[in-house]
């Protein structure tokens, strides 16, 4: 791989600052697992929110090539070394389902265009697809087509910041930052790439899957903002029954994912895996979903038909998608991501663990997945609605409104006292838009309380709130066309 010549940019962007666009620009790195295809497939329906600059082909500890020489090793991670031992290659699902489900989208490409013009094609997806490091487990000594492309985008001229996506290992997003080491930790002015790098790079994690997080980039890049999601994706991934609230579930059991996802909705949701569904993932043979004969009772739970298998990684691109929840450049906030609280240890990694937790009002009890399960009912709504755009007209669609509160975002009060705001919603297929207000107590200081009358509420700051707090209160406007949509806004307000 040859040196990556884009310093002037890099250093161009550094003495004159970060410009704000309105796309943020997105690289996933995945490591092929039945539940990255179907990720990869929501990740679709949403390409009209951001910009795509990469879909990088990588490894993890459940999923890697092998060098084909026979080579063995044992993962370094302690989950899958009980679980496989040792190994030449593991349950690899190939370089080539990417481009095979980029095919099925080409398909629904037109229709998607009627709703928004902004999706992309299948052929500009399809030139940055790369192959990553993917021989082993963690496997980051040589440089790849893949990790020179992410190297190469970190240093280009477009100033706006690189979300990172590792749906696996981080082991490609590592090469990556080692080239760049290699290749420019001699320069005069190394301090400020590195600067300029660690301020454009943004990480979201999805566990980790392997060790070069912890091994090579906490300690070489530690400015490098990282969103590491150990515990709430769970409530989107296999053992979803045991964590998402009762009151959630249908909208992701058959009746619901069936009818309103998975069936009649063109070919690219014919590859999307669900339980009973008859599909099995070439390459991966412990993977037994597609039988429901074998699934129907386990100990995740017991299935149905077109169930809802496993999604984790779409908590990471939905941090992108602006549904009004305004929580991209705080993720403390919360929004459909999920919540992360600032490490104390290091205030550039943002942690969704158990201080992240929300209060369940099924259980009555703090929990560390709420936070992401309380929005399954509305991501779910709208993704059904998107299911939609690839085979209806405009017009036989539904599409989410625009919600605004005439006092802004942004309010100063004292304690104790009562702000008025007023609420109006727009909806272009001339659905009426209902609301709902209420107060997000975890994502600030404490709940206020509130008092709706149709588009009109009321809010009280506790008489006990102190200067400086902040009150965190959520709008939430929903359409009635089918599936309804909700978008929201968030009203901040600081005690003076």
């Amino acid at each position: 791989m040859k040196k990556i010549n884009l310093l002037l940019p890099l250093l161009f962007m550094i003495t004159f600052g970060f410009s704000q666009h309105d796309n943020k620009r997105t690289i996933i790195t995945t490591d092929g697992e039945i539940d990255d295809v179907d990720t990869f497939i929501r990740f679709l329906m949403y390409t009209n929110e951001f910009d795509t600059e990469g879909i990088i082909y990588s490894s993890s500890m459940w999923h890697w090539k092998g060098d084909g020489k026979g080579t063995t090793m044992v993962s370094e991670m302690e989950m899958t070394r009980n679980i496989y031992g040792e190994q030449s290659e593991l349950r690899w699902p190939g370089t080539s389902w990417i481009q095979e489900v980029l095919a099925e989208y080409e398909k629904v490409h037109p229709n998607l265009l009627l709703h928004d013009k902004n999706y992309p094609t299948a052929k500009e997806l399809l030139a940055m697809v790369k192959v990553g490091n993917i021989d082993f487990e963690g496997e980051m000594d040589k440089r790849t087509e893949g990790s020179a492309w992410i190297a190469q985008k970190l240093l280009d001229e477009d100033p706006r910041e690189i979300f990172l996506q590792a749906w696996g290992g981080t082991n490609t997003i590592a090469r990556a930052l080692k080239s760049i080491e290699e290749d420019y930790s001699d320069h005069k002015d190394w301090e400020s790439i590195k600067e300029g790098v660690s301020k454009k790079a943004i990480i979201y994690t999805i566990m980790d899957q392997d060790a070069t997080y912890k091994k090579y980039i906490g300690p070489n890049w530690p400015k490098i903002r990282v969103f590491y999601n150990a515990n709430q994706f769970w409530c989107f991934a296999y053992p979803w029954k045991q964590v998402v609230p009762k009151s959630q579930q249908p909208y992701l059991e058959g009746s619901f994912m069936g009818a309103n996802i998975i069936n009649d909705h063109g070919p690219l949701f014919k590859k999307y895996y669900s339980y009973g569904d008859g599909q099995k993932q070439e390459g991966d043979p412990n993977h037994f979903e597609g039988d429901i004969l074998k699934i129907a009772n386990t100990e995740r739970g017991s299935f149905s038909k077109y169930d809802f298998i496993s999604e984790g990684d779409s908590p990471a691109f939905l941090h992108l998608v602006d549904v009004g929840l305004d929580n991209y450049e705080n993720p403390s906030r919360g929004g459909w991501s999920g919540r992360f609280v600032q490490s104390e240890e290091n205030p550039h990694r943002y942690e969704a663990g158990k201080a992240a937790s929300d209060l369940n009002p099924e259980t009555g009890e703090m929990d560390k997945s709420y936070a992401q399960t309380r929005w399954i009912k509305p991501m779910q709504l709208d993704f059904a609605a998107r299911a939609d755009w690839c085979v209806k007209s405009f017009d036989e669609a539904n599409h989410p409104p625009n919600i605004s509160v005439s006092e802004g975002n942004a309010i100063h009060a004292k304690p104790g006292e009562i702000i008025d705001l007023n609420l109006s919603g727009e909806d272009i297929d001339g659905h009426p838009v209902s609301f709902n207000v209420w107060p997000y107590a975890e994502a600030g200081d404490g709940a206020a309380s509130i008092e709706l009358n149709t588009n009109k509420v009321s809010v009280q700051i506790p008489e006990t709130a102190k200067i400086g707090e902040k009150y965190h209160v959520i709008v939430e406007g929903t359409d009635t066309g089918f599936p309804a949509l909700t978008r929201y806004q968030r009203v901040i307000i600081k005690i003076e």
